[in-house]
């Protein structure tokens, strides 16, 4: 027979076991505050900008944990709960959450959350996505189109056209996405638009201050062209004269051709490209492979998509990250 005690330690231990497992795996942080607007956001740029403009009338809480890239990821059943709590639910949309049909069907309805897609407005990208995860994506100044216009004219085409949903990565889409966020606090908030108001206009002036820098910096470089492990670049490339060539396509997890990467190695020595530009939340394994082949160099091009664990240490945010970035383009097509 199995002693009291026996029967104690192996409950304690089965207990352990189900502790450690359920702590297993990335989750979001952030609790629900009694007395201030609760605002739960899809990722981080969204949540930096959540927090600047609400400032402390807002208790922004982040889904997407630290050192998680956003595309794969899909929220817990108690995230749904979380939300339900909230006031605001802001998300990017144009394709990026792909979890968020079922999310909004799974909050209450009558929790009264209101759930904002802060892409809207923005001038969105189409993309065929399995041709350019096979030949590298190039999108320049002139090769985009509205998602309406492109519906439209594309129709015939069924599924083969995507929405980039990158939009944040340039300074200019990042500021109408700031202006959506601000708007949503005040629709929620009214008691508090005044406050809102003023610290939007601190953020906006961030972020022009930040495009001007991006349009005069880049504007006067002898290179256009960068090689980027993920496509994920083409609102920055639109709207400061650049085109990009993809490793992958929307998603970091598309896996090129062989064939593709030749190809890719030989444009890049055609072209005298110096760099092969990777990311940190994902594996730089293929970008190596590429730079190895082309017999180039590797350097970091952030789709700020969330913090690393030490860059959330550092308190890194949406400008440092882009700054560096300026400063590695500039570096890299000099």
């Amino acid at each position: 027979m199995v002693s009291n005690v026996t029967r104690k330690g192996m409950l304690f231990f089965a207990l352990f076991l189900v502790l450690i497992i359920a702590g297993c795996g990335a989750k979001s942080g952030g609790n629900i505050v009694e007395g201030k607007v609760n605002v739960v956001t899809s990722f981080y740029p969204i949540y930096e900008f959540a927090k600047e403009i609400g400032g402390e009338d807002v208790n922004a809480i982040n889904l997407l944990p630290v050192g998680v890239e956003p595309h794969d990821w899909t929220p817990r059943s108690q995230d749904i709960v979380n939300t339900s709590k909230a006031q605001l639910f802001l998300y990017n949309g144009a394709g990026l959450e792909g979890w968020v049909p079922n999310f909004l069907k799974g909050l209450d309805s009558e929790s009264g959350v209101q759930s904002v897609e802060v892409s809207k407005g923005i001038d969105l990208i189409m993309t065929d996505e399995e041709e350019e995860h096979g030949h590298g994506a190039e999108e320049g100044t002139d090769e985009h189109e509205s998602e309406e216009t492109a519906t439209n004219e594309h129709a015939d085409e069924g599924d083969s056209l995507h929405t980039d949903p990158h939009t944040w990565v340039s300074p200019k889409s990042a500021l109408i996405m700031a202006e959506n966020i601000k708007n949503s606090l005040q629709n929620a908030d009214p008691d508090h638009k005044a406050g809102y108001e003023e610290r939007y206009n601190i953020l906006a002036d961030r972020l022009i201050k930040l495009d001007n820098e991006f349009v005069e910096e880049l504007g006067k470089l002898p290179n256009k062209e960068i090689v980027v492990s993920h496509q994920a670049f083409a609102y920055l490339c639109r709207d400061y004269g650049l085109t990009q060539h993809a490793i992958m396509g929307l998603s970091p997890d598309a896996e090129p051709r062989s064939q593709d990467i030749v190809e890719l190695a030989n444009m890049v020595k055609d072209e005298g490209i110096r760099y092969i530009f990777f990311e940190e939340l994902v594996s730089d394994k293929l970008a190596k492979t590429l730079a190895g082949e082309a017999g180039v160099s590797t350097m970091v091009l952030n789709p700020v998509e969330g913090l690393t664990e030490d860059q959330a240490k550092a308190n890194d945010d949406y400008f440092t990250l882009m700054e560096k970035n300026l400063q590695n383009l500039i570096l890299a097509l000099k």
